[in-house]
């Protein structure tokens, strides 16, 4: 336990979300505001999991404690890039008191109703038989979105738009992919952000995402 005491001081004491941290992920910094957001939510999860380990608590507390840290942040003040930086500050801390979060994080980056989607998705990798495939070009590289459908039924409504980043070059698309999808599996692309059709229409939705690809410049 004390190593790991040790792991977390060091972390604690790291700083990441300096210029040069930005520059590793290929991003401008965010602005001094939104970095002192991270940091502190970040680092009161850590001197958290420190008193955790001081008075040896188990695994399940160390899980509590950083979902309580996660959910502490305001992911609505934090665009996509920023998100993820921070889901990658806590998958480390995971790591260092070697627990599994990545439930966790996928539904605070995504959203339960994606985050159930994308786990269905990996559950059933290599053992699904594709039915259909929709696919569209990454509006940059040209590269080919595929959405991989695995189960069909009647009725089942469209909800949703998608805003997905393509693999392969990162640029922002938006996907359209009708109803009665019962599962599916994502191709080169992840998931970004879900706009309910009940709120957007269609060029509501190509807004929304231009809107995120100026946020990300």
């Amino acid at each position: 336990m004390t190593d790991t005491i040790d792991k977390l001081r060091n972390y604690l004491t790291k700083e990441k979300f300096n210029c040069s941290e930005w520059e590793k992920r290929g991003l401008n910094p965010s602005s001094d505001e939104i970095c002192r957001v991270m940091s502190l939510g970040v680092n009161n999860c850590c001197k958290s999991l420190i008193q955790d380990c001081e008075q040896k608590n188990n695994d399940r507390i160390f899980k509590r404690t950083l979902k309580k840290g996660l959910k502490s942040i305001d992911k609505n003040q934090l665009d996509t890039e920023e998100k993820e930086f921070i889901c990658d500050c806590f998958h480390e801390l995971a790591n260092i008191v070697s627990v599994d979060i990545n439930n966790e994080l996928n539904s605070w980056m995504y959203g339960s109703l994606l985050s159930g989607i994308m786990s269905i998705s990996n559950a059933l990798k290599g053992k699904e038989k594709i039915i259909e495939i929709l696919s569209q070009n990454c509006t940059k590289c040209k590269s080919k979105l595929e959405t991989f459908i695995i189960g069909k039924e009647e009725g089942i409504p469209d909800y949703v738009f998608d805003i997905v980043k393509c693999k392969n070059c990162g640029e922002l698309n938006l996907i359209d992919k009708g109803p009665n999808i019962k599962s599916l599996r994502f191709g080169e692309y992840e998931p970004v952000e879900q706009l309910r059709k009940d709120e957007y229409n269609f060029e509501q939705a190509k807004e929304r995402l231009e809107q995120i690809k100026y946020w990300r410049k």
